[in-house]
């Protein structure tokens, strides 16, 4: 595979119109390529336009992620297809909560390394917590991995949400 074709991850915003049917022309796209979505959010961003955005993380080759933004505009509800990733800084966030096993002498060890990686303690009970904690993906993962050490109950995360940094927006 040659450095044109080696896949990178991008973080594409797309405003559409929030109605039904939309998400699934947009994900369409991406299935009917055989190319995965590593996350999706979607949420209304104006009600009184009702727009909604939608941020897709994924994988490829920059020029089929050129190919695939160019196809998401041709939808007709889409107004704009941004590749935050290509447009210079940007600040992405993911949530995630997390349960973790919790007895005796390693609360406070938890507790400790939670605090570590700035994690909120959302929930306690005699045998485990619940930590919520915000950061990009990388982190998250690292947290993740960190409490794995004491025993992961559970844990659900957020797609990634993306800004570029600066005064301009989309």
């Amino acid at each position: 595979m040659t450095k044109e074709q080696a896949e990178e991850q991008h973080i594409l915003a797309v405003i559409v119109d929030n109605e039904a049917g939309v998400l699934g022309r947009v994900v369409g796209l991406f299935s009917g390529r055989g190319y995965n979505i590593h996350s999706l959010t979607v949420s209304e961003i104006n009600k009184e336009k009702k727009l909604s955005r939608i941020t897709i993380k994924t994988s490829a080759p920059p020029h089929v992620i050129e190919h695939i933004a160019t196809l998401i505009e041709r939808i007709i509800p889409v107004h704009r297809v941004v590749d935050i990733t290509t447009k210079g800084a940007f600040v992405e966030r993911g949530v995630a909560l997390v349960k973790v096993k919790a007895v005796g002498d390693k609360r406070a060890e938890i507790l400790h390394l939670a605090d570590s990686f700035d994690a909120k303690e959302i929930d306690s009970t005699d045998k485990s917590f619940v930590f919520e904690i915000t950061d990009n993906s990388s982190k998250l993962d690292e947290f993740i991995a960190a409490m794995g050490t004491y025993g992961i109950i559970e844990y659900a995360r957020t797609g990634t949400t993306a800004l570029s940094r600066g005064s301009d927006g989309m």
